[in-house]
């Protein structure tokens, strides 16, 4: 399964941290991360940060977690979710927690 919401005037990293938080409440354990920081062209007080995450459930890649944006415009956020290690209940449970969190910057499609 696949989630795709995009945020406006977010921080990505915080996003990316209470993400973080949110699975691993669900029970999941961290994985691999990056996070990197890019400034625009002709813009150097204007970032973009990029920061991909991995979560595991019994010892196997369960979440992936994909963060691209800037707090002055608009970050977007991919969930590649596999259904059989990370099951439905869970993951309704990670978007009630980021649409508590972050709903009231969510731009809706």
């Amino acid at each position: 399964m696949q989630i795709r919401k995009t945020y406006k005037e977010v921080n990505p990293e915080l996003l990316s941290a209470e993400i973080k938080d949110f699975i691993i409440r669900q029970g999941a354990s961290p994985g691999e991360s990056k996070l990197e920081t890019y400034t625009l062209p002709d813009e150097s007080a204007n970032f973009i940060s990029r920061s991909t995450m991995t979560f595991k459930t019994q010892g196997e890649p369960a979440v992936r977690i994909h963060i691209v944006g800037s707090v002055r415009t608009e970050t977007k956020v991919m969930l590649d979710v596999e259904d059989k290690l990370f099951p439905k209940d869970k993951i309704d449970a990670l978007m009630t927690d980021l649409d508590f969190m972050f709903g009231s910057y969510e731009i809706k499609s």
